[in-house]
């Protein structure tokens, strides 16, 4: 078994698990709108794709030194020589954790579909109220006459 493939595969679930534990995070907290603390996991949520897209480099890499296609058909033909069997638990785990990470970013992308929606409609109405309403001049001051504002008292 080629160590260095195998290594790599296993810091590549490895990854995948932390990303997967940063896009729940990330779900927390849109749901609780909380955008100060979402921002540091967003950060951190780049930092570790960018991390696993080197370690899938690193894979492809160590697969064309073994005499495989860089390729998913590459990995199975790779994957098939192994007579230990965590090589393949190891690569259907990764499988099925990117799967789920998946899954939970498309509901994240919705999620901050609806917050984005909500705060366009927030300002639509802010600016269509002050549009219609004409309260104040561009300069600040009000627009309403004197005679406007007089209250009867009785």
């Amino acid at each position: 078994m080629d160590t260095r493939l195998m290594d790599t595969l296993n810091e590549e679930r490895d990854a995948m698990h932390c990303l997967l534990g940063l896009i729940q995070q990330e779900q927390a907290l849109l749901l609780e709108a909380d955008i100060d603390r979402l921002s540091a996991v967003t950060d951190e949520k780049a930092r570790t794709v960018a991390r696993m897209t080197e370690l899938a480099n690193t894979r492809l890499h160590a697969l064309a030194t073994a005499g495989y296609p860089q390729s998913e058909a590459g990995m199975q033909a790779w994957l098939a020589s192994q007579t230990a069997g965590s090589a393949a638990e190891t690569w259907a785990e990764l499988l099925a954790l990117t799967q789920s990470a998946k899954e939970m970013n498309r509901v994240n992308g919705l999620l901050i579909n609806t917050h984005l929606t909500r705060n366009q409609v927030a300002l639509n109405v802010l600016h269509g109220a002050d549009q219609r309403s004409g309260f104040y001049g561009p300069d600040g001051q009000s627009k309403i006459s004197v005679a406007a504002r007089n209250l009867v008292i009785g």
